[in-house]
C-alpha cells in the first residue's frame, strides 16, 4: 500500500526589484541546511490558502495576499511522499523574519539555481523562470517559406521555448540550411531553440539539443556543454532517472493522450504522470494531446507546462 502523501504549501515571495524569497532548513530538520520556499505542512481540514497564510505568518512574522498557483510537485522522499503546493504572494504587510530562527535570502531570479534546494523545490524554480510551453515543430514539408512564416508567427504568439525537428524523409542539407534560418528567427525573438536528436547540428548552430528516448540510454554522459541546454524525450521512470543522470535540463513525458499520430497509444493520463513525477526533480513538460488549455491542470500534477506540435502551431500554417 502507497504511503500516504504529506501536503506542503509554500510562497513565492517576490519583493519590487523581484528578487525571490528562500528560507534555510535548520538544523535538525530533513533536509537541513538546504534553501527552499518558505512554508509548511497543511494541517488536517484547512484550505491550502488558510494554511499558507498561518505557516507564513508564524515561520515570518507576515500577513499575506495570495494569489494564483503556481505549481504543486508531488515528490517521493526515500522515507515519505509529499505534493508541494506553491502559490504566489501578490503582497504581504510585514518585514519577513526568520522567527524558527531559519536564516533568510533575497535571491535574484536568475541566481535561484544556484542554491542547494530540495528535490521538490527545484521544478518550482523552473516555474518562476522557464516557459510553460514547448513547441515542437511539424515536418517543414516543401514550402520552407511558409514552413519559416507559421513559425515567426508562433514566436509572435508568445511561443518562447522551441525544439526543431525535420520530420521523416526531410533531406539532411535542406534541413541544416532551414534548421539555421529557423534558429535565427528563434534568437531574435528571444526564444530557447533546440534541434531534435542532431547533437553535430546542435554544436554547429550552437543550440540546444533534445534527445529522442532510444539516444538517450544509449549516453553515459552529458553530451553537451552547460551552456547548451539538452533535453530528453522520456516514457518511463528508467527514461526519466537516466535523464536526470546525465544532466539533462528537463524532459518531456508522455503521451498523456492518444494522439493523431500515435491513435493506439494508451495515454499516461494525469495519475500516472503524476507518480512518474515523483520519480525526479527534472522539469518536465507533458506531451500527447494537449494544449495551452491544458496548462493549468499540467501545473496541478507537477508539469512545467505542455509540449505539443499542432496545439501550438500557427493554425494556418
Amino acid at each position: 500500500m502507497p504511503e500516504p502523501i504529506v501536503d506542503v504549501v509554500a510562497g513565492a515571495i517576490a519583493d519590487a526589484r523581484g528578487r525571490i524569497l528562500l528560507a534555510r532548513r535548520t538544523e535538525g530538520r530533513d533536509l537541513a541546511g538546504l534553501w527552499e520556499f518558505p512554508g509548511g505542512k497543511r494541517e488536517r481540514g484547512e484550505t491550502p490558502e488558510a494554511a499558507l497564510a498561518r505557516e507564513l505568518h508564524e515561520e515570518l512574522g507576515i500577513t499575506i495576499e495570495i494569489g494564483a498557483p503556481l505549481i504543486a510537485v508531488p515528490q517521493q522522499y526515500p522515507h515519505k511522499r509529499l505534493r508541494l503546493d506553491v502559490r504566489r504572494i501578490d503582497a504581504w504587510r510585514g518585514t519577513p523574519k526568520g522567527l524558527d530562527g531559519q536564516a533568510l535570502a533575497w535571491v535574484p531570479a536568475h541566481k535561484l539555481a544556484s542554491y542547494a534546494m530540495p528535490p521538490a523545490d527545484r521544478p518550482v524554480v523552473a516555474a518562476l523562470l522557464q516557459p510553460d510551453r514547448y513547441l515542437v515543430t511539424p515536418a517543414p514539408g516543401s514550402d520552407a517559406g511558409r514552413w519559416l512564416q507559421a513559425l515567426e508567427v508562433a514566436l509572435a504568439q508568445g511561443v518562447r521555448r522551441v525544439q526543431l525537428r525535420p520530420g521523416e524523409g526531410t533531406e539532411p542539407a535542406r534541413w541544416r540550411a532551414l534548421a539555421a534560418r529557423a534558429a535565427a528567427c528563434c534568437r531574435s525573438a528571444d526564444a530557447e531553440v533546440l534541434v531534435n536528436g542532431d547533437l553535430a547540428l546542435a554544436r554547429d548552430l550552437e543550440v540546444g539539443v533534445h534527445l529522442r528516448a532510444a539516444q538517450l540510454q544509449q549516453l553515459e554522459q552529458r553530451p553537451l556543454p552547460a551552456g547548451l541546454v539538452v533535453a530528453a524525450s522520456a516514457h518511463d521512470a528508467d527514461d526519466l532517472r537516466h535523464a536526470e543522470r546525465l544532466g539533462c535540463d528537463f524532459a518531456v513525458l508522455g503521451p498523456l493522450k492518444p494522439t493523431p499520430t500515435h491513435p493506439r497509444a494508451k495515454g499516461l493520463g494525469w495519475r500516472a504522470f503524476a507518480a512518474l513525477r515523483e520519480q525526479v526533480s527534472l522539469p518536465l513538460y507533458a506531451i500527447g494531446g494537449l494544449a495551452a488549455d491544458d496548462i493549468a491542470d499540467a501545473r496541478a500534477h507537477g508539469a512545467q507546462g505542455i509540449a505539443a506540435i499542432r496545439a501550438l502551431w500557427p493554425a494556418h500554417a
